[in-house]
């Protein structure tokens, strides 16, 4: 396993992000979710994302049960700053978000326990609250950092702006938003640009478009009736089918090079610069032993080429998010 830089961390340069082996993607039996957690860790995988609204509060506590073991080996991130309807486990009820500092220092204490550790390894702020300025949430999670309960802090889905005012308060480590070949604001918006200016690792999620851009997605009525892309526009009729037109190039390139579709769509990321770790959701062994091969999987220049000219923004079908939780995340 290739290793990148996370602030003074060292982690894999893939990462396991963990939200659907609890929630969003469809029923998960927490032993096989155990064990891809265990395979995880044997295939050299040292970076796990988590949060508190995963399950809710499941998710931490699944990664606390299964990497206790090998704590001294991984690195734990999690996230604070969504309000959600805590009796229910779909993604469809967050309702807003919390960046109070109250909220920051409670949040962390309580995913510490859940985690069984003593320290966060990267704390986000998962979404910036904009009843609260950016300087008292990023505040509060540097107090926890002179505490010794943290050890970095990262932000999620942010402007330039936001990126330089969190950075002037305490340094960012990572910054979190996503990115995939269907998901490109960052290259055109300046947040990449700035988090090379800054220092600050750039860690996409969902860089295989939710499974999409692997070819191996079913049409939405196929899938699980818990499974949050029934409410996502690129998923929907119409939409579906003219984003599938686009992955046969991915497919085509896959082929030519003896590798899945997954691998050529995760190898385009890793080739963005070595400052960028992606965090891959994998809920089956299969799956995550084919997202670690990309690693040594190298594309051409015109092969990266041919795949940024057919998944331009204008070709994509469909927003990302329901207008709801579009609005979320700072542009």
């Amino acid at each position: 396993m290739e290793h990148r830089k996370l602030g003074n961390i060292e982690v894999s340069s893939v990462g396991l992000g963990c939200m659907g082996l609890s929630q969003a993607y469809g029923v998960q039996d927490e032993a096989a979710s155990i064990q891809t957690l265990h395979r995880a860790v044997d295939l050299g995988v040292t970076f796990f994302d988590t949060a508190e609204v995963y399950g809710p509060y499941r998710n931490e506590a699944l990664l606390g049960k299964a990497l206790k073991p090998y704590r001294d080996q991984v690195t734990i991130a999690t996230k604070f700053g969504f309000t959600y309807n805590r009796e229910r486990t779909d993604f469809g009820e967050i309702t807003g978000m919390d960046g109070r500092p109250e909220n920051a220092r409670a949040v962390a204490e309580a995913s510490l326990k859940r985690l069984q550790t003593d320290i966060i390894d990267l704390y986000y702020l998962h979404r910036v609250d904009p009843t609260v300025p950016i300087e008292e949430s990023v505040g509060a999670m540097a107090e926890l950092v002179n505490e010794g309960k943290v050890r970095a802090i990262g932000l999620s889905e942010v402007s330039v702006e936001t990126l330089r005012r969190a950075h002037a308060i305490h340094p960012i480590t990572a910054l979190q938003s996503e990115y995939s070949l269907w998901t490109r604001d960052i290259e055109t918006n300046g947040v990449l640009d700035a988090c090379r200016e800054l220092k600050i690792s750039f860690i996409p999620f969902s860089p295989l478009g939710r499974g999409f851009l692997t070819g191996k997605v079913p049409v939405t009525d196929a899938l699980e009736s818990g499974d949050f892309r029934h409410n996502l526009p690129r998923f929907q009729p119409g939409n579906v089918e003219a984003n599938r037109r686009l992955v046969t190039v991915i497919e085509e390139i896959a082929a030519a090079k003896g590798a899945t579709a997954a691998q050529v769509a995760l190898a385009w990321v890793l080739a963005q610069g070595n400052d960028i770790i992606p965090i891959p959701g994998a809920k089956r062994i299969e799956h995550l032993e084919q997202n670690i091969g990309a690693v040594t999987l190298i594309l051409t220049r015109d092969e990266c080429t041919r795949l940024e000219a057919t998944f331009t923004p204008e070709n994509i079908s469909g927003n990302r998010y329901p207008a709801a939780f579009e609005a979320m995340a700072q542009k």
